[in-house]
């Protein structure tokens, strides 16, 4: 894994730009989110204890004026007598009123030194209306501020009594003032907190982001694409979304990389493809027009026959060659092929039978081993036939006279197996895993039968096509003495023929 390099300034000031974007998005998220809690605990605090403050007052003052009026019952004084206001206990700003028929005819307050002083005309105006019936009042009285009052009578003398609510409404003031200035500091501290708990936990996002920059820079269009910059192990921490997001970042260019990877061995395989097709088209093309040109000549040393035979045998090479391209070509496409019932007895048999009249200075061996009577696939019976006749060939061509080929057909629950085998020289170990490429050879280590052609190299080419287009698959195994090639094709169903054929004896 390489490490980051130094990045262009573009995509760093970019991901730069998103990554402050999105952490200036989160924390003034939280910084709203906090200051609406805040604010909302500061108003619900203020307000519970604002309405308990005026419960306790509104009970303070109800106790006033049953004090006031016990005084009254207890001193011997004339109707306009307010002297209990001098009684100790008597809180600054309290003041009290007597009633004659519904009418205040005397209203004093309680002054800061502790003395009584009589309310003015203005004052007395301010408390009219009030009845003795025990229920509670606010009014403004002028000179004096707002008060919180209420009157009695029942059975006693009617009596008025109040006390003074700036007191309530400093502390509330008070109150909401402490609550705004610890709230802005809880909300301070908190934006601070969140920005680096924020900040932090972005940057593994960061390195992602600055990863995926550096990786679409890459010129992924041409030349070998591998190495490409990795997020660090570190950030991909599944337990974390920013690691999510690195893991899979480093999934996507994995198969990015594997893919284009693959692109490339394509287009190098098919550049290969093209190089060897024209050189073998080339060799019948040269000999075609070399006879040709012979013959316009009139040269007497070659017989007119022997030069249309000659043209004619490349020509039928060249086309055989040509249609071999064009099979390959239409299974790289995927084009469907026929969908029938084959049984692969009878046509292994037929194909073992034309590959011995072909190499009589071989020995040919077939053996069936079907477990119920029959090997039944579905596909193409003539690109089937076509599989075995390329194996055989290959068999019969690359091994010297005399060597014993053995051909079985086998069956299982689920698959039908072709296997060619010989106990020729073997194919080289540096060979082997190439054996199945197109216009690979082993004439250099493979003994041929003297005086005979080579094949193209396509055949075994289209035996691993064919059987991967009919969901099989092909397989070799080879050492000096015995070559092995498998063919394995899924089975049809069981019962779908009479299982009554039964292969001749070679």
């Amino acid at each position: 894994m390489r490490s980051l390099p130094g990045r262009p300034g573009g995509a760093r000031s970019r991901a730069g730009l998103g990554r402050r974007s999105l952490r200036f998005r989160l924390v003034l998220f939280v910084s709203a989110t906090l200051a609406v809690v805040c604010g909302a605990m500061t108003l619900t605090t203020v307000f519970v204890q604002r309405v308990y403050l005026y419960e306790d007052l509104d009970q303070r003052v109800s106790d006033a004026a049953e004090r006031s009026q016990g005084g009254l019952q207890r001193r011997p004084g004339g109707s306009t007598d307010l002297g209990f206001l001098n009684e100790r206990g008597q809180p600054t700003g309290t003041i009290a009123a007597r009633f004659v028929s519904g009418r205040i005819v005397a209203a004093e307050t309680v002054t800061e030194e502790g003395h009584q002083r009589k309310l003015t005309a203005a004052q007395r105006g301010a408390l009219d209306g009030i009845v003795p019936d025990g229920s509670l009042h606010t009014r403004a009285i002028p000179g004096l501020g707002t008060y919180r009052v209420t009157a009695i009578g029942g059975e006693g003398v009617p009596v008025l009594a109040g006390l003074p609510m700036a007191g309530i409404q400093r502390v509330i003031d008070r109150l909401a003032v402490v609550e705004t200035v610890i709230a802005s500091v809880g909300l301070v501290a908190a934006a601070a907190a969140t920005t680096t708990v924020i900040r932090r936990e972005l940057r593994p996002l960061g390195r992602v982001a600055a990863t995926a920059a550096e990786v679409s820079q890459a010129p992924l269009d041409r030349g070998e694409v591998a190495g490409l910059t990795r997020v660090p192990t570190p950030d991909t921490d599944p337990g974390t979304e920013a690691g999510q997001v690195g893991a899979v970042l480093n999934r996507l260019i994995d198969h990015v990389e594997s893919s284009l990877g693959e692109r490339q061995r394509t287009e190098e395989r098919m550049r290969r493809l093209l190089a060897d097709a024209s050189h073998e088209l080339r060799t019948p093309l040269a000999s075609i027009a070399g006879y040709a040109e012979l013959m316009n000549q009139g040269d007497q040393q070659i017989s007119p026959e022997l030069a249309w035979r000659r043209v004619t045998d490349q020509s039928a090479r060249m086309t055989g060659l040509v249609e071999d391209l064009l099979l390959l070509a239409r299974l790289d496409e995927g084009r469907p092929l026929q969908s029938n019932e084959v049984n692969l007895a009878p046509l292994v048999a037929e194909a073992v039978w034309d590959a011995r009249a072909a190499g009589t200075d071989h020995g040919w061996r077939l053996a069936l081993r079907l477990a119920d009577g029959h090997a039944s696939v579905i596909g193409d019976q003539s690109r089937l036939h076509q599989v075995v006749a390329n194996l055989l060939a290959n068999a019969r061509l690359h091994t010297p006279k005399g060597t014993e080929i053995t051909v079985s057909v086998e069956t299982t629950e689920q698959e039908c197996v072709i296997r060619v085998r010989d106990n020729g020289p073997g194919i080289p170990a540096d060979l082997l895993p190439a054996v199945f490429e197109r216009f690979s050879r082993g004439d250099a280590s493979r003994s041929r039968t003297p005086g005979t052609e080579g094949g193209s190299g396509l055949g075994l080419a289209i035996a691993a096509a064919v059987a991967e287009a009919h969901g099989g698959r092909i397989h070799v195994e080879s050492a000096p003495g015995r070559t092995e090639f498998t063919v394995a094709l899924p089975r049809a169903g069981a019962g779908s023929t009479d299982g009554s054929w039964h292969g001749p004896e070679l």
